[in-house]
């Protein structure tokens, strides 16, 4: 795992430039801009001090969000782990994916979209994400702490819909036993939840089979200080955030 910020090699901008826009002529190479956003991601900085060496945060800023908007860093995102999953001999497109939720803590001047974790103590927001058994994102979504895990399942699932054409069991824990579970056999013929959990009995952290690699995911989070707390003023940038940390995973591994 890559511990410190690097600007992208020749080989890994050849494995992402693709899946942007770079047909058209721009003041700024697009290169730069992903260089920028990837600098922010690392380091953690406010956009203003993002450093001269990089184009005007303005413009960092606004492809940022343009790609998020647009569908483009869904795209990247998904491409990659497809590169990934064919570089380990596996299919494109998982069969088995497990959903899991981190609990985070909100940052400073954070109003919207946050509550309290009343079984964690932590005041914030959640973001659960969806994985497969490399521990590769899928989906994300970001939302309130105080909203339940079961609640919001749906909304990291449902966007996967019609692309991932293999998917046939979810694994999750007993937390998404509640309403999550139903939505699925209402909607999604043909797809099991599995439900485990470590047992009850134990203390601390207990590696589940398979369901493992989404914490393992969780923990590469600590990597990328831009995702040590939520400081975002939205939860849509919040998620850009997630899947713009598991493109750049992806770039080293590919590397």
């Amino acid at each position: 795992m890559q511990t410190h910020y690097e600007r992208l090699t020749d080989s890994q901008w050849e494995n992402i430039k693709e899946y942007l826009p770079i047909q058209r002529k721009r003041k700024y190479d697009l290169r730069d801009l992903v260089d920028g956003i990837l600098w922010i991601l690392r380091i953690g900085s406010q956009w203003r001090n993002l450093p001269e060496s990089f184009p005007p945060w303005r413009s960092v800023y606004y492809y940022f969000r343009k790609w998020k908007d647009d569908g483009s860093l869904e795209c990247l995102n998904s491409s990659l782990n497809q590169k990934e999953r064919q570089r380990q001999g596996k299919e494109e497109t998982p069969s088995m994916l497990s959903i899991d939720s981190q609990s985070i803590k909100g940052g400073p001047f954070i109003s919207q979209d946050k509550g309290i974790d009343g079984n964690k103590r932590i005041n914030g927001r959640k973001r659960p994400v969806i994985t497969d058994t490399l521990g590769l994102v899928w989906g994300v979504v970001v939302h309130a702490a105080n909203l339940t895990d079961g609640q919001m399942a749906d909304k990291v699932v449902e966007p996967l819909i019609g692309y991932l054409h293999r998917m046939r069991k979810i694994l999750a824990d007993a937390a998404y036993e509640k309403g999550f579970r139903d939505w699925i056999y209402d909607n999604l013929l043909g797809i099991e939840v599995e439900l485990s959990s470590k047992p009850p009995s134990t203390k601390g952290f207990v590696p589940v089979k398979w369901r493992w690699v989404t914490e393992q995911t969780f923990g590469r989070f600590n990597f990328f200080r831009r995702l040590d707390k939520d400081h975002e003023k939205t939860v849509q940038s919040s998620e850009a955030w997630i899947l713009w940390q598991n493109c750049q995973t992806i770039l080293y591994r590919l590397e």
